[in-house]
């Protein structure tokens, strides 16, 4: 509890726990430090891995001017009441991978470290980031025991700013000024929807060539894969970033028009999987999904993407189903 001046007045910070304090784990502490959005802990099984950038980061607060209290710990109990509960952790992806291979230890990994950080913060929203994201997003759900508004996976935010970046980038225009939606599985089937991309009001057409339109899908597809062949590892400045926008929107009851991967029962003509979707995202998680109305193109693509994320499902273990 946090005392104001001499008067007694107790005010509660709010509290975000990051699970896994590898490289995207702690960037995310990092924008969310920088954003003061509450108090942090970071929880890893490294001893010494999360103690060591929380301390880090902690003595840079002087410097950026943030006041969060940042915290590392192995021990759930330093997570009790947490707000938010973002999960990053899992093994990372690498050159040759694709999202499918980590399937299998991933999904151990995160159904032992929700059930851990469930019991510790039973009210808490849970943001899951570990690949392959919308399975991850399943197994937490089913882990968990939580109403499916308060699971949601990080998907379209992330592939919509490097549809975005790329889009700025090609138009020599700010990227501020450019908005765009990406639907579909966390994957290379993922779906970004140029019709509803637009920068600054006016369509891509104005700006760009169909073939470079093209391109640029195709770009955005394959980001993730793009940034691993060069880094050797996933990446984690644009996934911290995006994880930092939905902690944001929810903590602060934004109800932001973004797309996360949901849990979908019969929106889209899907039900009984997670993917990307745009909805409001708010201070109880996914207030609300948006069924946009797609054309025939874009229904068959989201719905290769959707056989795709079910493809992977299909290859849980039974207990993970």
């Amino acid at each position: 509890m946090l005392q104001i001046g001499g008067m007694g007045m107790a005010i509660r910070r709010q509290k975000i726990t990051i699970v896994g304090a590898g490289m995207t784990g702690s960037t995310t502490a990092h924008w969310c430090a920088s954003k003061e959005l509450g108090d942090i802990v970071l929880v890893d099984v490294v001893d010494g891995l999360p103690q060591g950038k929380a301390l880090d980061l902690l003595e840079a607060g002087p410097i950026e001017g943030f006041d969060s209290r940042i915290f590392g710990t192995l021990d759930y109990n330093d997570s009790k009441g947490s707000d938010v509960v973002v999960v990053t952790s899992g093994i990372a992806r690498k050159p040759g991978m694709s999202r499918a291979d980590l399937l299998g230890t991933n999904a151990k990994i995160v159904r032992d470290v929700v059930q851990k950080a469930m019991t510790a913060s039973p009210d808490a929203v849970l943001v899951v980031l570990t690949n392959p994201l919308d399975i991850m997003a399943y197994v937490a759900l089913k882990a968990s025991g939580l109403p499916k508004q308060r699971v949601v996976g990080q998907a379209g935010i992330l592939d919509a700013t490097r549809f975005r970046s790329f889009i700025a980038e090609a138009a020599h225009v700010s990227v501020e000024d450019v908005h765009a939606l990406v639907m579909g599985g966390h994957g290379d089937q993922m779906v970004p929807l140029v019709r509803y991309a637009h920068i600054g009001g006016i369509p891509l057409s104005h700006f760009l060539s169909e073939a470079k339109i093209a391109e640029i899908v195709q770009r955005t597809r394959v980001g993730g894969g793009e940034i691993v062949n060069l880094l050797k590892t996933s990446a984690y400045y644009a996934p911290g970033a995006a994880i930092t926008e939905m902690v944001e929107a929810i903590l602060r009851d934004k109800r932001r028009v973004a797309a996360c991967s949901a849990y979908l029962e019969g929106e889209y003509g899907q039900k009984g999987i997670f993917s990307g979707v745009p909805v409001v995202l708010g201070g109880g998680g996914i207030e609300e999904v948006i069924d946009l109305d797609l054309n025939a193109q874009e229904k068959a693509a989201f719905q290769s993407s959707a056989d795709e994320v079910r493809a992977q499902m299909a290859e849980l273990p039974a207990e993970l189903q």
